[in-house]
C-alpha cells in the first residue's frame, strides 16, 4: 500500500490535480502497487479517484489584503490535515502550484515527518520574478524532489542546489484536435456567421471584482462596434455564476454565462469558435495559446496589496502573463493595475478581432512557445518519478 497526500487549491489547481491522480492510478495498476489518495484540492481531484480532506478551490487569492478573508477556513482546513497527519502518515507529499498554503505545508511537514518524500509539482515561477534583493522561497529546503514544468524553472533550481527533474508543460497532455467549427458553434448555440468573444476573468472571487467589470465595459465596448459579437463567459465555479452575469448586465452586454458544470466540458468548444479572449493572467493564457485564440491579457489586485507588492516587497516582474514571460517578450497585450482600462484593452483588441497580420503574429509566437514545452506524457512522467521516489 502507498498513500499519498497531495495538495493544491484553486480551479486550475483542482484540474492539474485530477491529471495527476489519474496518471498516479494508472501508474500504481502497472507497478501492481495498492494506491491510496488523500487531497486538498477541488472536485476534479475526488471524481478522479481521491479522498477530499477539503474543497480548497473556493480558498485562492492573489495578496495579503485579498487572503484576509479565508484565514479562518484556511486554519481549520490546516487543523484538519494536522490531525489526519498524525493518525495516518503518508508515504509521500505531493505538492501542486498553490503557492502560499503549500510553501507552509511543505515546511511544517519536514519538520513533523522528516523522513517523508515532499515533490512539488508546479512550483512558483520564481526563475520569472525576484521578491527584494533576488530572494527566493525555501521551497529547495524543504522538497526532495521538483518537477518543473519549464526548462528554465529547471535550470533555475538545479543552479541552486535543488533536484529537479523537468516533465515538460501538462497543458500538452491535454492537447488533442478541436472540434470542428460547425459542430462546436451548433453545441455552444451560436450563429457561425458571426465573430465571438470570449471572456475568461476569474478563478478566484477576488478577480470578480477586480478584473470582470473591467474586461465587461471592454466587450461592451467591442460589441457597440459590431453589434453582431457574441460573447461568451465560462464560469469557474458555480458561485460565479450570478456575478458574472450581472457584471454584463452592468455593462449593457448581450451575452451568455456557461454555468461551471458546462463549461468545463464544452472548453474545446469555445477554442474552437473564439475569435478572441480577454482574458486574467494566468494557466488561462497557456490553454489559450496552445489552442490558438488571440488574447489581450489583464489583472489587478486592491491597491494596499499592490503597495506592499512594489514598495515594501520589490516585486519586480518583467511580463504577467506566462506566454509572454516565456518568450520573453511582449506577444500578448497586457495590462495590470492602474493600466488595465476599457480603452487599452478594446484598442489592442480590435486588430486582433479585425486584422488577420494582427492575428497571424500571434499565431506565429504561439508556434515559438509550443516548441519550449517538452513534450506530450507529461503527467506520466511526474506519476514515474513519483513513485520511483515514494515507493523504492
Amino acid at each position: 500500500m502507498v498513500r499519498l497526500l497531495i495538495s493544491t487549491g484553486e480551479v486550475s489547481g483542482d484540474l492539474q490535480g485530477s491529471l495527476l491522480i489519474k496518471a498516479l492510478r494508472d501508474e500504481a495498476l502497472k507497478r501492481k502497487l495498492e494506491l491510496e489518495l488523500v487531497a486538498l484540492g477541488g472536485p476534479r481531484m475526488h471524481l478522479a479517484g481521491a479522498e477530499l480532506i477539503a474543497d480548497t478551490a473556493p480558498l485562492g487569492a492573489i495578496g495579503l489584503w485579498e487572503a484576509l478573508p479565508l484565514v479562518i477556513p484556511t486554519l481549520k482546513v490546516q487543523s484538519r490535515v494536522d490531525n489526519l497527519l498524525k493518525k495516518h502518515p503518508p508515504d509521500g507529499v505531493v505538492l501542486i502550484d498553490y503557492m502560499g498554503a503549500n510553501i507552509r505545508l511543505g515546511n511544517k511537514l519536514r519538520n513533523q515527518l522528516p523522513n517523508v518524500p515532499i515533490i512539488y509539482y508546479i512550483a512558483p515561477q520564481e526563475w520569472a520574478w525576484r521578491l527584494g534583493d533576488g530572494g527566493t522561497t525555501d521551497l529547495i529546503g524543504f522538497t526532495d524532489r521538483i518537477l518543473a514544468i519549464f526548462e528554465e524553472e529547471a535550470h533555475f533550481y538545479q543552479t541552486r542546489g535543488g533536484k529537479v527533474t523537468w516533465v515538460g508543460h501538462p497543458m500538452l497532455d491535454l492537447l488533442g484536435p478541436l472540434p470542428e467549427r460547425a459542430e462546436a458553434f451548433k453545441k455552444l448555440g451560436l450563429d457561425d456567421s458571426k465573430k465571438v468573444l470570449l471572456l475568461m476573468p476569474a478563478s478566484r472571487k477576488q478577480e470578480l471584482r477586480y478584473l470582470m467589470p473591467t474586461l465587461a465595459k471592454a466587450a461592451a465596448t467591442l460589441q457597440k462596434r459590431d453589434p453582431s459579437l457574441q460573447v461568451v463567459v465560462p464560469a469557474g465555479l458555480k458561485s460565479f455564476e450570478q456575478p458574472l452575469r450581472n457584471a454584463l448586465d452592468r455593462a449593457g452586454v448581450i451575452g451568455k454565462v456557461l454555468s461551471a458544470n458546462q463549461a468545463s466540458d464544452l472548453k474545446p468548444m469555445l477554442f474552437a469558435v473564439a475569435d478572441l479572449a480577454l482574458t486574467k493572467s494566468g494557466t488561462v493564457n497557456m490553454e489559450l495559446a496552445l489552442n490558438g485564440v488571440p488574447q489581450v491579457v489583464g489583472y489587478r489586485v486592491s491597491r494596499v496589496t499592490a503597495f506592499i507588492a512594489r514598495y515594501l516587497l520589490r516585486f519586480n516582474v518583467d511580463h504577467i502573463s506566462p506566454v509572454n514571460l516565456l518568450l520573453k517578450e511582449s506577444l500578448v497585450p497586457e495590462f495590470v493595475q492602474d493600466q488595465l482600462t476599457a480603452e487599452a484593452i478594446s484598442k489592442e483588441a480590435i486588430p486582433l478581432l479585425e486584422s488577420s497580420e494582427s492575428r497571424s503574429i500571434m499565431m506565429q509566437g504561439y508556434q515559438r512557445l509550443r516548441q519550449s514545452l517538452g513534450s506530450p506524457g507529461v503527467t506520466n512522467r511526474a506519476a514515474k518519478e513519483i513513485f520511483d521516489l515514494v515507493a523504492k
